[in-house]
């Protein structure tokens, strides 16, 4: 029993059509906008790509970019096929190319999917590799005059300002690491050579931050030295002074950023394969119903359309059998290679003696 059979008469077959055109064209608009997000969402990421310690989160915007471009050119071709439905000597060169269109369009809808559920799972991937990537940024922030480092200063700057954040995790990681330069501290004073002496790695270490960590919200002139000692400063207790810096880690701001952008292209991009789903639907429907015309010289003969000839088990049987018979009809042709090339040795040797 076929699935979603349904009988057309010509004005059925051609408001189908007709409607099937206006989809397919609004799908070409959708691709072209997943495209453009897919664009945006690479420039962004680029912008950051110095605190990112791989390429693997740039597999997002790849694939949407990809799905634009093929939605663009499956639905531009759906259109044309579509639009020339409506005169039966135009068709006659689509029949033979519209099974293989729409095996392709099953491959282009699961891809599709599978782009959707990429969206919605990469926080974890994105996440490792941001905190990776932070890290290896906080340890350059005092490479000025390095070449190839010297700008990351300015873009972790840039970043905690934008972003409101502090640090990796919290602004406790720049206690961690040397961020301060050795350029600008005076190797004669005690102070510097005890802190310096006092650590193994001989990395000069503060309980400060930079400047950028700062929260202009705070009623007080910002403490980015000497945060963590209560007596240094007066009516002070770095426990309860909230808005003196940002609390929160630039691995969490960051993250949020893209993967609730992420999230957002993926629910679009959900509705852009709902409706790519429904354009293949009737496609088909079109595409059946025209081959089922008994009396092609009266066009305003009824005609039955289905998405399957057959139920889902049949047509899961019926698909296993092909691919049976395809692997035996290999194994027949390397036998018979096979085969030829023994009665070729034999006939060789028969002549030779």
């Amino acid at each position: 029993m076929a699935v979603m059979k349904v009988k057309f008469n010509q004005k059925k077959r051609v408001k189908l059509a007709q409607g099937l055109w206006l989809m397919n064209w609004f799908s070409v608009f959708a691709g072209i906008v997943v495209f453009s997000m897919g664009l945006f969402l690479k420039i962004e990421l680029r912008k950051r790509s110095d605190v990112m310690d791989n390429s693997e989160s740039h597999f997002v915007p790849n694939s949407l970019i990809l799905v634009g471009v093929l939605a663009c050119a499956f639905n531009a071709l759906a259109g044309k096929i579509c639009y020339d439905s409506l005169d039966p000597a135009k068709f006659t060169k689509w029949k033979p190319l519209l099974k293989i269109y729409l095996a392709l369009c099953i491959f282009f809808i699961i891809f599709i999917f599978f782009v959707v559920l990429v969206c919605f799972l990469m926080r974890g991937s994105l996440e490792s590799t941001l905190e990776q990537g932070l890290r290896n940024g906080m340890k350059f922030y005092r490479d000025t005059d390095t070449p190839g480092r010297c700008f990351m200063k300015k873009t972790i700057d840039l970043l905690q300002i934008e972003f409101k954040c502090c640090g990796n995790t919290g602004f406790r990681d720049w206690f961690e690491i040397q961020w301060i330069s050795n350029r600008y501290l005076d190797f004669s004073s005690k102070e510097v050579k005890d802190r310096i002496k006092s650590n193994v790695d001989g990395r000069y270490l503060v309980d400060g931050v930079p400047f950028s960590c700062c929260n202009p919200s705070s009623p007080r002139p910002c403490i980015q030295y000497q945060v963590s000692n209560n007596s240094a400063h007066y009516s002070y207790d770095f426990q309860t002074e909230e808005l003196n810096l940002w609390n929160r880690g630039c691995r969490e701001s960051l993250l949020n950023y893209y993967s609730g952008m992420m999230s957002s292209m993926g629910v679009f991009v959900l509705f852009v394969w709902l409706f790519e789903i429904a354009v293949m639907i009737g496609l088909r429907l079109l595409h059946t119903s025209l081959e089922s015309i008994t009396n092609p010289e009266d066009p305003e003969c009824e005609s039955e359309g289905w998405v399957l000839e057959k139920n889902l088990k049949e047509t899961f049987k019926t698909t296993l059998e092909n691919l049976k018979n395809l692997g035996k009809l290999n194994q027949v042709d390397a036998s018979a290679e096979g085969a030829d090339g023994e009665g070729a040795k034999i006939q060789a040797v028969s002549t030779v003696s």
